[in-house]
């Protein structure tokens, strides 16, 4: 399969078949970051905030197993393999959540409602890639590295697996003890036993996260050119999509450019089946501007981060990382104060 294809264009071909599935999951079994929040702190529903456990639980126990039996090496991957910032993760996440809340939708939400028509969120998706790369490799990227320096891990552990191993306690393990934990804890509702497909599409999340690990690692095993293990996050991989998109003659396919083509083809498809399909657009020039406003923010909260709400919120917790659940909270919370502003008058964006 590599020797024809080649390695960029199979990781392509592995995030496109992982980001199929996390569009469908958000059009059909309407898993999405915001609507999460949005349901527990407004409308005492916490079923799509469970759906969130079962994801993190099933990538946990894939990944762990992955690593136990060397599919996947932990240290490879960027989250495990790089110095952990506390400080960039929180201010990162409270700038991602803010502006999330401010906008509407996170980069992977985005995707999926542009996929259903909504051309609101192709303004949001191209703010969001560009101030992503604006901070990561543009104008600001020598200031972010001054304040925030980028540090290889080396033989100091970031992940609590990674901790629990010299006492003899393996990946396996671990894995799946924390993830059994976070999915029995996420099934402890009789209201999200009697919802199916909140339970489904929950897990078939975790399984695409688990999907670009196992895929890209394997790649990198039998492949000659070298490939970087990852699996899905939406702030610098949108930029890299419409960098290709421009300069795809010569430029070569990606993991991420596979990833963010395969949630916006998953959610089309996902909303014509539904029958939710149709073009949207906005008609009011100050929700326009709070959208804009809040992409800028997301896309380099996310790189702050090292990861948006599903690159940290899932991905990151796979490896059980120690930036993950700091983020997830931090992304919460910015989320939380962003959505009570709009709901009480904020007269600065407004």
């Amino acid at each position: 399969m590599i020797d024809t294809l080649g390695e960029a264009n199979a990781a392509a071909i592995v995030g496109l078949l992982g980001g199929l599935m996390l569009g469908l999951a958000a059009r059909i079994g309407r898993f999405c970051t915001l609507g999460a929040i949005e349901d527990y702190l407004y409308s005492s529903d916490d079923r799509r905030l469970r759906m969130w456990g079962l994801a993190i639980g099933t990538a946990i126990i894939g990944a762990h197993l992955a690593m136990a039996n060397g599919s996947l090496i932990g240290s490879d991957t960027a989250y495990l393999g790089q110095a952990w910032n506390p400080v960039a993760t929180i201010l990162g996440g409270l700038l991602f959540g803010y502006g999330m809340a401010l906008s509407g939708n996170c980069g992977y939400g985005a995707l999926a409602r542009l996929g259903g028509g909504d051309m609101r969120s192709f303004v949001i998706v191209v703010v969001m890639g560009l101030s992503a790369y604006f901070v990561m490799s543009g104008p600001l990227a020598t200031t972010r590295l001054w304040l925030f320096p980028v540090n290889p891990a080396g033989t100091s552990p970031q992940g609590i697996g990674q901790i629990l191993e010299p006492y003899g306690i393996g990946l396996a393990t671990s894995g799946f003890v924390f993830g059994a934990v976070i999915l029995a804890a996420s099934l402890a509702s009789r209201t999200m036993l009697r919802s199916p497909s909140h339970v489904i599409w929950g897990v078939v999340v975790g399984v695409a996260i688990v999907s670009g690990w196992v895929g890209t690692a394997w790649i990198a095993r039998t492949g000659f050119a070298p490939t970087a293990l990852q699996t899905h996050t939406f702030a610098a991989p949108i930029g890299d999509t419409l960098l290709w998109g421009m300069t795809a003659s010569g430029t070569a396919l990606s993991f991420s450019v596979g990833s963010v083509i395969g949630v916006l083809l998953g959610a089309c498809l996902g909303s014509f089946s539904k029958g939710h399909f149709r073009w949207e657009a906005c008609d009011d020039p100050r929700e326009l501007r709070r959208q804009i406003f809040g992409a800028a923010l997301m896309g380099p909260g996310a790189v702050l981060a090292v990861g948006c709400s599903v690159g940290q919120g899932i991905s990151a917790f796979s490896l059980l990382a120690f930036s993950a659940p700091v983020a997830f909270a931090a992304i919460f919370v910015g989320a939380a104060v962003g959505l009570n502003q709009l709901i009480t008058g904020f007269a600065a964006i407004d």
